[in-house]
């Protein structure tokens, strides 16, 4: 069974940069669409970036410029580099991984916080 494990998250202050990690197990890694969203409080989770299998990466207009997520196939692991944090950033961060074409499976990390705050 897959499973996705997310670190990194933690308490910073505006403007501070942050990297969150992902590591998968249990599935073949190099087949899956994987990438982050978040959930701030009080609203719903949003897509932050994705990583195609193409090796395109997609990010909200709230996270260009600012984050960077990458993959390491060798490692089964998903990064999210964060710059410029602010508030707004804050929410709880979920790491994903997503199957299709290949298949219909779809796993997801248990989160890791980020707290921006002075």
């Amino acid at each position: 069974q897959g499973q996705l494990v997310e670190s990194g998250g933690g308490l910073v202050q505006p403007g501070d940069s942050l990297r969150l990690s992902c590591e998968a197990s249990g599935i073949l890694f190099n087949i899956y669409t994987v990438g982050w969203y978040r959930q701030a409080p009080g609203k719903q989770r949003e897509l932050v970036s994705r990583i195609r299998l193409t090796g395109l990466t997609d990010y909200a207009d709230s996270a260009k410029g600012r984050f960077t997520a990458s993959r390491d196939n060798e490692k089964n692991m998903v990064f999210l580099d964060m710059h410029g944090l602010n508030p707004e950033d804050t929410a709880i961060y979920y790491c994903y991984a997503n199957g299709q074409p290949y298949n219909r499976n779809e796993f997801w990390g248990q989160g890791t916080q980020v707290i921006v705050s002075s």
